[in-house]
């Protein structure tokens, strides 16, 4: 069965490129007409970006109790962003790479899925904090419409709906069981007509409340251990400024530092908030026109936004391939199957 599974997802990988071979294929000639110096920095800094996204995820786990490697973590970040693409399901395909790393590590899957959890808390919080200058940017500017405010008041709301499950298992594991079985409840209740059946266990959601209860426990004892996962997250999202300027340089573009902040802004604030999985077809678009809308050449505003797709987008999601497969295909999973 798991070779099944590992074949299935890597058949959706296969398909999922093949269907936009023509988006790729516009990105590598997109690419061949940049400078290459930049083009190279941009590289770097999404291999820095991948580490610092494991080590993000180690300073986590060790703030809840759990310790891992980064060169541990890496591949399962990797094949976790992968399966996001390929089969999306509001981040759950990803976390389910985590809970069965955890598994078969035998450590709390509860803690690996609260894990997942804080990251984005980590992340969102750091994002935020962009998001509140790229938004007062645009205000200024008289380019603010009413299509961010709402994404940027959804992000608000899953952000504040993740804060409050993580402050209910901080006080009571019963009171995050109850939290989690209600949330199971109404899912139940909107699928049921469809499946005929409970797609999640409200028990499950009350055992796992108090697997992560513990780990949440773990940082009330140390709170101090929060500090390192708020650097990362702010460095994560920092790094891809960074890619995102490097695209500027590499095609001769001038760019303010509003404008550069602005742009990340909303190309990001669309990639969590996209109905399609990490954003595809729809940040291009949003982002091209935003920074058009900032007195950027339209033409150069599509080629910048093609490249900064290509190694923000593309590149993550190839190595992800590669991490996929080596995990599926590794000495101890293998022994595990």
């Amino acid at each position: 069965m798991r070779k099944f599974i590992l074949a299935v997802v890597l058949l959706l990988g296969v398909v999922f490129i093949m269907y936009r071979l023509a988006e790729v294929q516009a990105i590598v000639e997109t690419l061949e007409r940049g400078d290459w110096r930049f083009l190279l920095i941009a590289f770097f800094l999404v291999l820095i970006w991948t580490i610092n996204l494991a080590a993000l995820f180690k300073s986590v786990y060790q703030a809840i109790g759990l310790e891992e490697k980064i060169s541990t973590l890496l591949p399962v970040v990797l094949a976790a962003y992968f399966v996001n693409v390929v089969a999306p399901a509001g981040g759950m395909s990803g976390m389910a790479v985590f809970v069965a790393e955890a598994k078969r590590r035998n450590y709390s899957p509860g803690r690996a899925a609260i894990g997942g959890a804080l990251y984005l808390l980590f992340d969102y919080s750091a994002f935020l904090c962009i998001l509140a200058v790229g938004l007062f940017v645009l205000f200024r500017r008289n380019n603010l419409n009413t299509g961010e405010i709402i994404a940027s008041a959804l992000l608000v709301g899953i952000f504040l709906v993740l804060a409050l499950l993580v402050y209910l298992g901080m006080r009571s594991a019963r009171e995050l069981g109850r939290a989690l079985a209600w949330m199971a409840y109404i899912v139940n209740r909107i699928l049921r007509p469809f499946l005929h059946r409970e797609y999640l266990s409200e028990q499950r959601a009350h055992e796992f409340a108090q697997e992560a209860a513990g780990g949440l426990n773990e940082l009330l004892k140390q709170p101090e251990k929060l500090m390192t996962p708020a650097v990362l997250a702010v460095t994560k999202q920092s790094l891809m400024i960074l890619v995102l300027w490097m695209s500027f340089l590499a095609f001769d573009v001038p760019v303010s530092a509003g404008t550069l902040i602005a742009g990340y802004s909303i190309g990001y604030l669309f990639l969590i908030i996209s109905p399609t999985p990490s954003g595809m077809g729809v940040v291009e678009g949003i982002l091209t026109l935003a920074l058009s809308s900032m007195y950027i050449p339209l033409g150069a505003a599509a080629v910048i936004t093609i490249a900064y797709r290509g190694f923000s987008f593309w590149m993550p999601l190839l190595m992800g391939i590669a991490a996929f497969r080596w995990l599926g295909g590794s000495k101890d999973i293998r022994a595990t199957a």
